[in-house]
């Protein structure tokens, strides 16, 4: 088994990034984010709508951390405390060595490659500090450009599962990628 420790939280940092803790100050950011129907089209998940809930969502970031059993980072570009994004390993198997990455990036943001840079600190964050095994990555398979990201960093997709999500009446595909630590170049 695994043993997880977030203690202390460590920010990352690329060429142009700053990745760091998310705190009560980012209500406004996750709201953009999660309270957007574009960028949330491929996440079904309920869309955050008042301050309350983007506050419930970080604090819920914020207790995975302390419980040692999921990581999120604020992306941020060097320079500017503002989010523009989030990304972590939010779903932890330790028992299997493996976790779930995702992420999201707003509008404004798309098509620029700074989720492309996030993924490769926090995979090597996985892979070298946390020891994982494999990463996983389960996307909407209409969602391309996410697709697109996830090749880029060396993803192979390992599955299309249909139907297999029920969201607000309407049955959602799912596609896993995955990333075993011995495929993975830094």
């Amino acid at each position: 088994m695994l043993i997880i420790n977030f203690h202390p939280f460590q920010n990352l940092e690329t060429e142009r990034l700053l990745l760091r803790r998310l705190n009560e100050k980012d209500f406004e950011e996750v709201m953009a984010l999660r309270g957007n129907p574009e960028t949330m089209k491929f996440i079904p998940r309920p869309l955050v709508k008042t301050k309350e809930e983007a506050l419930e969502h970080l604090a819920m970031i914020e207790e995975k951390i302390i419980n040692n059993t999921g990581i999120n980072w604020g992306i941020t570009i060097k320079g500017n405390p503002k989010i523009i994004g989030i990304i972590g390993h939010y779903k932890i198997q330790p028992e299997n060595h493996r976790a779930e990455i995702g992420y999201m990036s707003l509008l404004e943001t798309y098509g620029k490659g700074y989720i492309t840079e996030a993924i490769k600190v926090v995979l090597a964050y996985g892979f070298d500090q946390m020891k994982l095994h494999s990463v996983e990555a389960i996307i909407d398979p209409d969602n391309i450009a996410s697709e697109k990201v996830l090749l880029k960093n060396g993803f192979v997709k390992e599955a299309h599962i249909l139907e297999n999500e029920l969201w607000d009446g309407k049955y959602w595909d799912t596609v896993i990628y995955s990333l075993l630590k011995r495929n993975y170049i830094k």
